[in-house]
Formats: C-alpha cells, structure tokens, sequence
C-alpha cells in the first residue's frame, strides 16, 4: 500500500502515469509496505497467462527474492524508475522515503533492486548508470545499504501511518536494528536470480 499521501497523477509522455505526494513526506517516512491485499504469483504463473495478461504482469509487477510475482492492488504500480529516486526499498518489505520528499514531487524507485527480466535503457539523467540490468541488486547493495543505515533511526521518529501493516515481526526487527541489537539486512537479500524474459 502506498502512503496515503500521494496520488496518481500524468508526469508526461514517456512516463505515463506516476505517483506523486499531496503532503511533505519527510525523510524516514514508509512510503509503501507490501500489504495482504497485493496478489503474489509463483514464479512460474506467467507460464500460465495468455500473452496480453502475462504482459502486462511482467509490466506492472516486480519480483521479490524467491522468483515471486508481486502485483501491487493500488497506485503503487505506478512508480517510476529514477537512478536518482527519493524512495528505497528495505529487505523488509517496505520502502523509505530516503530524502524529505516535498508536495506534488514524484516518489520513484531504482527499478535495479526490482529483479527485472531483462535490462532495459530509461531517459538520461546524466548520472554514471544508465542501462537498469537485472543483477543491479549484485552491483549497488553496498551503497543503497549505506543509506539506510544511516536513515534507519529516523524510522521511529516519524508519524507512519503505514507502521501498522508491518507484521509483529518487522516492527521488532525495526527496534532492534535502530537500537543496535542487530545489524540491518542487506538489501542483497532482495536478489532473486533473473530468468529469461518470457515476452
């Protein structure tokens, strides 16, 4: 589930539609969590589809570590790419808002942590990566772990109205990693071995 403040709203031609917050997301803020209303396919359910379906779940899901297929009930399938995205995903199942995050900006993901099928070439951002390649996870875990290390803390510090999505579990995971008891999982634990594209 996305954030409630944010909306879907057209960014432009290339991009289509995207979501963008309607209030301030300050830095720490969840902006999405992995909730019990998202569908999960098994890895091999695109085999299943006929090919418009299975198009289109290739298009608007991403796939977690075990190969699974995760569609997004809500906006939330809707976020763009950006090398530069103000959003990051954790190994617990839910995105941080990883810099404030004013109203009517975009929220976006480095789809790289996503285990994309394939590679694909986005718009030019004038940054040093500029293909997204399936194994990014391999390539950038140690600089996206950096970040939320140090954002970590913050987490408990703001108002989460999606804090209570996650299970009993993640929420103690949370206060052990902010209090030092334990050391924060990677987010190399998101890599799930990239298949061959079935488009």
């Amino acid at each position: 589930m996305m954030h409630p403040d944010t909306r879907l709203e057209w960014i432009d031609e290339e991009k289509g539609f995207g979501v963008v917050a309607t209030k301030l997301l300050p830095k720490g803020t969840i902006t999405w969590v992995q909730d019990e209303l998202d569908l999960v396919f098994p890895p091999d359910k695109p085999e299943e589809l006929k090919p418009l379906t299975r198009e289109l779940l290739e298009k608007y899901s991403f796939r977690n570590q075990k190969g699974e297929h995760i569609l997004c009930w809500d906006i939330a399938k809707y976020v763009n790419h950006s090398f530069r995205s103000n959003c990051l995903s954790t190994a617990y199942n839910f995105e941080v808002a990883i810099r404030d995050i004013k109203a009517g900006e975009e929220l976006t993901d480095d789809y790289g942590y996503l285990n994309l099928s394939e590679s694909f070439t986005p718009r030019d951002e004038g940054v040093e990566r500029k293909v997204v390649h399936p194994d990014d996870i391999l390539k950038c875990y140690k600089d996206w772990d950096k970040v939320l290390e140090d954002l970590f803390p913050l987490i408990e510090d703001r108002v989460q109205p999606l804090f209570e999505l996650l299970s009993d579990e993640v929420k103690q995971e949370i206060k052990a990693v902010v209090s030092g008891r334990k050391r924060m999982l990677s987010t190399k634990n998101l890599y799930c071995k990239p298949e061959k594209s079935r488009i």
